[in-house]
Formats: structure tokens, sequence, C-alpha cells
């Protein structure tokens, strides 16, 4: 196994990206580097427009940059089709988003399930699985709850366990707290750290609220599309 594969989850190698051309051309992204070890919790902070969300997009291969390289649990994006970026994305990347993404007529337990009914696991491992993941963020009594019953907190608890649902390696997470108050936005992020540790997943969170980032393992800057700092 590549030395990628075995110390790095995530390696990004002087990456551009830019939308429009011309003189009226935006550049979100301007050569930028940076690599994650396994198992660590990475902020990623930065004002808005500063192209936190448009790097996400990338090291999820939900976007493709315009020059560079990223390399994701040993994977070139660049080499890999759109079936194998799916695959990836299904299976080895779990997504959670501000706006928590959850669907109404789903209880919390169906919610979770989601992406392992896609994978077609079996119902007995399903159900055990959901249930475990429930108990990891601290929803195991309300597993029959629609999203309308859950407060915002517990609706964010909810999207964390199903991102976490077919054991992803790599865990991205767009300003998770953006809609939470300070103390339940410090609780998502403390849940998100002992996730970190209990699930041997990495994690790349995108904030802007210095508050948080005392919790994770190391802090990326980005301003101006470049990172900065150490």
């Amino acid at each position: 196994m590549s030395q990628v594969a075995t110390e790095t989850m995530v390696r990004v190698e002087n990456v551009h990206k830019s939308y429009g051309r011309g003189a009226g051309a935006v550049h979100a992204l301007r050569g930028v580097s940076f690599e994650l070890p396994r198992g660590e919790l990475v902020a990623l902070k930065g004002r808005s427009g500063s192209g936190k969300t448009t790097l996400l997009n990338i090291v999820g291969g939900l976007d493709t940059p315009d020059g560079g390289r990223v390399h994701v649990d040993g994977q070139d994006l660049s080499e890999l089709g759109e079936e194998g970026l799916l695959a990836l994305r299904r299976d080895r990347i779990g997504f959670v988003f501000q706006s928590f993404g959850l669907i109404p007529i789903l209880t919390a337990a169906e919610n979770v399930g989601v992406p392992l009914r896609l994978r077609r696991a079996d119902p007995r491992e399903r159900e055990e699985r959901v249930e475990l993941l429930l108990s990891l963020v601290g929803l195991a009594d309300h597993a029959r709850q629609r999203p309308t019953e859950l407060s915002g907190g517990q609706q964010q608890r909810v999207a964390i366990a199903r991102a976490l649902a077919n054991e992803p390696a790599l865990l991205i997470a767009d300003e998770p707290t953006g809609q939470l108050d300070a103390e339940t936005g410090r609780a998502v992020m403390e849940l998100l750290r002992a996730v970190v540790r209990s699930e041997n997943v990495t994690a790349l969170v995108a904030t802007h609220d210095a508050t948080l980032m005392e919790h994770a393992d190391r802090v990326l800057e980005l301003r101006d599309g470049r990172i900065v700092g150490p």
C-alpha cells in the first residue's frame, strides 16, 4: 500500500479553482496545498467567500479543480470517473451540512438508515448499526421521532449519525453549527471530536466560529483562496 494510503487520509496539492472568465473571474482557490493525517479533527476557518465550501466540495469529490491534484484515502480523484467518484462518496466519505438535510417524513432511525438501504445492507445489520449510531450521538431515546419533533441540535446529531452510517474514512462538515446557538454548537463540536476518536475517522470541519476551534487537533486558515499561517 502506498505512503498516501497508509499515513495520510487527504493530500491536496496546488489546487486552483476559478469561476467565470476574464476580468470578472472569481478565483476561489489559489494554489492550496495541505495534508490531513488519519484520525484527526481539523478545523478549516475563514470568512465567508474565502473559498471554504469550494475546497470542501473538491476534497469530497463534488467538484473538480482547474489545476492541482487531490488524493483521498489513497486515491487520486482525477483518475476516478463519475462512477468511481460516486462509489468514493457513498462508501468512504460522510457529509454533514449546516442545513441538516433530513427527510421530514422519516424518523430519526429511518434517516440514519438511508445510506445503508442504498447499499442494500442486511436489515438486521442495518438496524444494529442505526441503534449503535443513535446511541453514539446520544439519541437512543429519540429513534422514532421525526425531524420536526427534534431540536436543531438533535437534528444535527441525527445528520452526523447518518453521515457515519457507512463507516466512512473521511467526514466533511460545512459549518455544521451555523444554525445552532453557541452552547449547542459547542456540544456538536465535542460530539464530532468524540466521533473522530471512537470511529477512527478523519474530519475536516469548516467553521468561522473561533470558540469552536479549541476542539480541533489542528486549524487551517483559508484567506482569499490561500492557506495562510503555519
